[in-house]
């Protein structure tokens, strides 16, 4: 099982607004844009992450085939920890293996208490 990260836009202008289900982000030059689509091989959870200055970027949302959840206390990401060697973020999709999934969730479970029976289901879908 294959699980992606995928960026989502500026966290000022999008956060606030962010809900599940969503397709598209406001962009820096103000137009609606589309998420790209996932890669094929990307079969497990989806989690979208946004921009802070500075480079800092935050894990936002989390879904899989039967939860969309938005994080009311999003978690910074750290490529080394939750993408792996050699991968960063970039405008195209990040695949990433199980392994690297199950530490984001881990970190988002941490600091968003309030999920913690969707996001203890997600766990163990992708572990199935």
């Amino acid at each position: 099982m294959q699980h992606g990260l995928m960026y989502s836009g500026a966290y000022e202008t999008n956060y606030p607004t962010l809900k599940p289900g969503a397709t598209g982000f406001t962009g820096s030059d103000g137009a609606v844009h589309e998420h790209r689509p996932w890669p094929p091989e990307v079969d497990g959870i989806r989690i979208w992450y946004m921009e802070q200055p500075g480079k800092h970027f935050y894990a936002v949302r989390v879904k899989d085939d039967k939860a969309d959840l938005v994080l009311k206390h999003p978690i910074l990401l750290e490529p080394g920890k939750h993408m792996g060697h050699g991968k960063r973020f970039s405008p195209e999709p990040t695949v990433v293996d199980t392994e690297m999934a199950v530490v984001i969730l881990g970190d988002i479970l941490a600091k968003n208490p309030d999920v913690r029976n969707e996001l203890a289901g997600i766990r163990q879908r992708i572990r199935k």
